[in-house]
């Protein structure tokens, strides 16, 4: 070269292109951008370690690359989003659920609610998921619970 400067490239693997298929059968490339944005709303002001949407959306796309397919339903993207955020922060699962499941009542919430207090009742949660009621009701409810079923 004649200006004597030395130049340097990296190379780096471009994944193949993802397709996203909407409810409405609309197509659309994979934005992890997107994605990132929708999680980090449903986890805005909850007390998570620093990177840890990061890492659950890194996560996500790897596992939806290494699936190989060039298309890939909406409704598997969001799946895997309320399954790693049910694991991760039941206010932020809830926040993610209302919009994804999109609730058009307050019984519909209810419900999703119920549900993940008599799961939070039958199974121990990570340490680091703040529990959706205080220790003394989930023991209450527990207790009714199996009187109930005698």
């Amino acid at each position: 070269l004649s200006c004597s400067s030395r130049f340097t490239t990296h190379e780096r693997l471009q994944p193949a292109s993802l397709f996203v298929i909407k409810k409405d059968q609309r197509r659309e490339e994979f934005n992890k951008d997107k994605l990132l944005t929708g999680i980090r709303k449903a986890c805005e002001k909850r007390p998570l370690p620093t990177g840890t949407v990061d890492r659950l959306v890194d996560n996500i796309e790897t596992e939806l690359y290494q699936q190989g397919k060039a298309e890939i339903p909406s409704a598997v993207i969001g799946d895997m989003v309320m399954e790693r955020l049910k694991n991760l922060d039941y206010i932020a699962y809830i926040r993610f659920a209302s919009v994804y499941r999109d609730f058009t009542d307050i019984t519909a919430l209810k419900r999703e609610i119920d549900t993940l207090v008599s799961d939070e009742s039958e199974v121990s949660h990570p340490t680091s998921q703040l529990p959706l009621l205080p220790a003394e009701e989930l023991v209450t409810m527990a207790k009714g619970q199996q009187r109930s079923r005698r």
